[in-house]
């Protein structure tokens, strides 16, 4: 049979095929009909060749992905599934086919091609592992580790721990499993929101695939076949939350120019050996072309300085190293019945690591960590490590662990918990306490309790800042604003004056922390290239470690008291704050800017359930937080709920493109559909 393509109330594409390869054929076909622009500005930047049409703005990113060989990465991943499964390989073929088939016709959708003067390229059989690599490669966050570099470097070893974030870093999720014993159905419930950067188009695609094998509705990554974080089968469901593992490592290197221009490393046995060498050119829109050399030695990709540099630094990740992304576990995935089939199909997981959280119709219940963590010596997990010192090698792969589900619950919420093992960093315990708590009220819990949850805007993290302000000595309009603070809900709801003003008063302990002279000296970011300066701004950092920073005492000679004091005055004597929601706005990202919109006023905040994040001490425009909501019910899948932040069409002005908005900005979700009979034939893929 062709393909058939249906659609819901909601454009969400419903796919049914008589094959898994028919199948992911219509996928790649549908996605580039809805999707083309977001398509290919993905693989371009995977490929680091996005600057040839968006500009200078992308010429950094371009060189980091030249340096870090991801598109090379790419290929070999592929020739290593064609090699040990050619299944696999040949199904992401099918889908890649279907993209070229259908990208014609979404470009003529698309303004933003005719716009920016791309046209359509070819994507190849190694194209949707270069959309993974490159969504993926900053997500463990390595660049923190040139944070920590520089916080001993001015400040000294006992002052990392200050800024632990043990918080917001670039990404994050919710994610919770109620099993049946807490049920009104007796069957589990698994609930959660994935924090991304939000996106528009969005990052996350609602699809469903249908075929004999397999009917599975889920939540698909644009360019990647399958539906790898988030799905329903009928008898099992899955989700994934951000493990906060470390799993990629930086050697400081020495290098050397040799005779014709070659370059060599010394290793650590004290041998100085060749390192592999070209060069390539970065085209640049409005610009001149940037010629990258490209150097690799024995550790993997240089990505800061050079051979003419005073400092090199490889960077070390899984994928390069074993030419495996983890795409065995896709179609693995769609093919599980049990829970015990979708705990083998992790077992092939690669990256990003995840702690996945599964249950199926008949009891079964899963918490653990998928992903490929390397055992190496500790301190590869913090700071930028010799390569010519011996001991940094790696040396095998960790076990990943499993987690528990007491008392007919498990969440996560980026803390510290099964994965605890193989990270430094995590988020507070704040969104997973609240989960928690808002689950055990003792009741018997159903798919319709779970988006309040995921809306709950209370700030428990406020603490470190609210609670030293009973003692202080304040004047009239100040001790009348620290009143007002003291009475607050700590709900970080938009229409609420007084979260405003806490976020204000936040933000001006924020910036005296930064400008206190103890922390100034880091306020210079050291030169390192573009892409990882977020990692490196002081801003941020104070933000996100604003608790220990407060708790600590007086580290360094900052009297947290006299901070508190002399922000709640400057707040108490400037204009009276409107409301959290008048400056709490989405700030979604664009390739290009395109069609201007008004963006609405957000409740909730970092450490909120409703992690809707702002800037502290820069601005409280919001530009990450839920990407996607999902209410998996086993009881019946079509009393499961989905939603994304705008809408499942990518093309602007389109009558999905922007439909779903209103529901994410409620907190409510949209039904999961999978009666044939209700929804709307399109066509058949043929």
């Amino acid at each position: 049979m062709n393909a058939e393509i249906y659609r819901d109330t909601w454009g969400i594409p419903h796919l049914r095929a008589g094959s898994a390869l028919e199948l992911a054929h219509a996928q790649g076909r549908v996605t580039a009909r809805d999707r083309a622009w977001q398509l290919e500005v993905e693989r371009h930047r995977s490929q680091g060749t996005s600057a040839a049409f968006l500009g200078e703005e992308s010429a950094g990113w371009d060189r980091f992905v030249r340096q870090a060989r991801l598109d090379d990465t790419a290929r070999r991943c592929f020739a290593s599934l064609e090699e040990h499964d050619p299944e696999t390989a040949a199904w992401v073929v099918a889908y890649v086919d279907g993209v070229n088939a259908g990208l014609a016709e979404g470009a003529a959708r698309a303004p933003e091609f005719a716009a920016s003067g791309l046209v359509p390229g070819r994507w190849e059989p190694w194209s949707p592992m270069g959309v993974w690599l490159g969504t993926h490669i900053l997500f463990a966050g390595f660049p923190a580790k040139l944070w920590r570099e520089e916080v001993v470097r001015r400040l000294g070893a006992d002052a990392v721990g200050l800024f632990a974030m043990d918080g917001p870093g670039t990404a994050g999720s919710n994610g919770w499993l109620v099993s049946g014993e807490r049920t009104a159905t007796g069957r589990a419930v698994i609930a959660g929101d994935p924090h991304r950067f939000i996106e528009d188009p969005g990052v996350y695609q609602q699809i469903r695939l249908s075929c004999p094998e397999f009917d599975v509705v889920g939540i698909a990554v644009p360019g990647v076949p399958g539906i790898a974080h988030f799905a329903h089968t009928g008898t099992v469901a899955w989700a994934i939350t951000n493990a906060m593992a470390d799993y990629q490592d930086l050697y400081r290197e020495r290098l050397r120019r040799v005779d014709g221009g070659d370059v060599e490393a010394l290793d650590p046995d004290g041998v100085w050996r060749a390192a592999a060498r070209h060069t390539e050119r970065v085209e640049v829109a409005g610009g001149a072309p940037v010629d990258v050399e490209v150097i690799e030695t024995a550790r993997g990709p240089v990505v800061i300085g050079g051979a003419d540099a005073g400092e090199s630094i490889s960077l070390r990740y899984p994928p390069r190293v074993t030419a495996d992304l983890g795409f065995g576990a896709l179609l693995p995935l769609l093919r599980a019945r049990r829970v015990a089939d979708v705990d083998r199909a992790f077992d092939a997981w690669a990256e990003p690591v995840n702690v996945v959280q599964a249950a199926d119709t008949e009891g079964g219940v899963l918490h653990r960590v998928a992903g490929r963590v390397p055992v190496r010596h500790p301190a590869n997990r913090t700071r930028v490590v010799p390569a010519w010192e011996p001991g940094h090698e790696w040396t095998g792969w960790h076990e990943t662990p499993y987690g528990p589900v007491e008392d007919g619950l498990a969440v996560m919420a980026n803390q510290r918990g099964p994965a605890a093992p193989l990270g430094v960093e995590f988020a507070p315990p704040h969104r997973a306490d609240r989960i928690r708590r808002l689950l055990d009220t003792g009741e018997a819990l159903s798919a319709s309790d779970m988006p309040a949850i995921h809306m709950d805007t209370h700030l428990a993290s406020a603490a470190a800042l609210l609670d030293p302000l009973a003692a202080l000595e304040l004047s009239g309009a100040a001790a009348g604003l620290r009143d007002r603070l003291l009475r607050w809900n700590r709900h970080m709801d938009a229409g609420s004056v007084t979260a405003a003003a806490y976020a204000r008063v936040r933000d001006a302990v924020v910036r005296q922390l930064v400008a206190h002279p103890a922390l100034a000296v880091l306020a210079e970011p050291p030169a390192r290239p573009a892409v990882f300066l977020p990692w490196l701004a002081l801003t941020p950092r104070v933000a996100f470690a604003l608790e220990n920073l407060l708790a600590a005492g007086k580290p360094y000679g900052i009297d947290r008291d006299a901070v508190i004091r002399a922000a709640v005055e400057e707040v108490a004597a400037g204009p009276a704050p409107r409301t959290w929601g008048d400056t709490h706005r989405l700030a979604p990202w664009r390739a290009l800017p395109g069609t201007a919109y008004d963006e609405p006023a957000l409740s909730g905040d970092n450490d909120c359930v409703l992690s809707t994040s702002s800037l502290p001490g820069l601005t409280d425009l919001s530009a990450r937080g839920p990407a996607a909501r999902y209410v998996w019910d086993l009881a019946d899948r079509d009393d499961s709920l989905w939603v994304v932040p705008f809408g499942a069409d990518g093309v602007p002005g389109a009558a999905h493109h922007r439909d779903q908005l209103p529901l994410w900005l409620r907190g409510d979700l949209a039904p999961v559909t999978t009666d044939w009979n209700t929804l709307t034939k399109e066509s058949d893929d043929d």
